[in-house]
């Protein structure tokens, strides 16, 4: 019997194919399979990781303790130590002006004189009743020694030598009137001089040559205004909740707009001893010197009032606070992993933090920047910088798995 080669071949050949066929297969199930296992395992994450999304994630800070002394800045406005408009006493029209604004005085230095032609003939006439009254009173007092004497010889009664007595003390009354009206003038004239009531500066001049005057009109301009401003007063509206910090002799640091870098000094020297109902302030006036004039009243001024600190107080991060229907809160991570929230008071707000009096105490763990829809009793988490690392991770492999 022969043997065929070919067919001998294809004898032994489906056997291997088999073989091989299944191989295959187990690798491909084997491949499928880690394939799965990957993807589960990537799922299993996925779904921890959103379960912990319910509960939120917040980052804690401590309550601080702040310094003993701290500062805040009020507006306040200059004056200046003296300030005087000046009105005139007389009528007339003003015949010249020697100081204008900006210019140094000395008290009783001339600012302006007034014309003044009826005062003057008032004044001349006076004087002229004056010398009447006088010559009239010491007629009428020789008269009267002179009845004297006929009235011990009995030429005269004694009804005729009292009524020439009184006559002669009626005229010396009427001389004592005419003087005091020739005073009175006098004390006038003196007014016709526009004079500076102390040492200062003109700050106003609302006159001009030939300008009518009228006295004592006080509803008017006035013609000058002298100012000293060697010191100057500085008045500053204290928030209520710091008027107790006010003490006699406290001092502040100053600044004016047109001098920037520039600070002067000025100290208390008295307080309004009220609340303002408007403003819900106190009004606290200090001095500043003000020797080289660089402090111009009526100056807009930063103020910097350093104050003590309540011991009560405690200070925490502007973005722990919450605003609700209750008012202000904060929200405290406490020991049983949940957020309560403490209703507080805040006695300052200094900006980027708050200076708390009521609702905290130091030992207190205050979540900041809370979610809005954070409730009393919320169960969170504390985030760190390991769960913000892993949170990005997930981040990127929730991409990678839409992919």
């Amino acid at each position: 019997m022969s043997h065929n080669p070919a067919h001998v071949q294809v004898v032994q050949n489906p056997p291997r194919l088999k073989a091989v066929g299944i191989g295959g297969a187990a690798l491909a199930l084997l491949a499928v399979a880690l394939g799965l296992g990957i993807r589960f395992h990537q799922h299993h994450e996925l779904v921890q990781w959103t379960d912990a999304q319910l509960i939120p994630s917040v980052r804690i800070v401590s309550a601080a303790d702040p310094a003993k002394e701290h500062t805040i800045m009020l507006p306040g406005h200059l004056q200046a130590w003296y300030s005087a408009p000046i009105h005139a006493r007389v009528g007339g029209y003003l015949k010249a002006w020697y100081k204008d604004i900006g210019d140094k005085v000395k008290a009783g230095e001339v600012l302006a004189v007034i014309d003044t032609p009826e005062l003057d003939q008032q004044f001349e006439q006076a004087k002229a009743v004056l010398v009447k009254a006088q010559a009239d009173a010491n007629l009428a007092n020789i008269t009267a020694k002179r009845w004297q004497h006929l009235l011990g010889s009995d030429s005269v009664s004694k009804q005729e030598a009292d009524e020439k007595t009184g006559e002669a003390e009626a005229a010396q009354a009427t001389v004592l009137a005419a003087k005091a009206d020739v005073d009175r003038l006098q004390a006038l004239e003196t007014f016709k001089k526009i004079v500076a009531p102390f040492d200062g500066v003109v700050t106003a001049r609302r006159t001009d040559v030939g300008d009518l005057i009228t006295a004592n009109n006080e509803s008017g301009p006035e013609l000058f205004t002298v100012a000293d401003t060697s010191r100057v007063r500085l008045y500053v509206p204290v928030p209520e909740v710091d008027a107790n910090a006010i003490k006699p002799g406290m001092k502040v640091t100053l600044n004016v707009p047109e001098l920037p870098g520039r600070t002067f000094q000025a100290t208390l020297i008295g307080n309004s001893n009220s609340i303002n109902q408007s403003s819900g302030s106190l009004l606290a006036q200090f001095v500043a010197n003000n020797s080289d004039d660089a402090l111009k009243p009526g100056d807009y001024a930063d103020v910097q009032l350093g104050l003590q600190a309540d011991p009560h107080i405690v200070s925490v991060p502007s973005s722990a606070l919450i605003f609700r229907d209750k008012g202000a809160e904060v929200a405290v991570f406490g020991p049983d992993s949940r957020a309560h929230l403490h209703k507080v008071h805040i006695a300052v707000d200094m900006g980027t933090t708050l200076q708390i009096d009521q609702g905290l105490s130091l030992d207190d763990r205050v979540i900041e920047n809370p979610p809005d829809s954070l409730m009393d009793g919320d169960k969170v988490h504390v985030e760190t910088d390991t769960d913000q690392q892993l949170a990005a991770n997930n981040t990127g492999k929730q991409g990678e798995s839409a992919h």
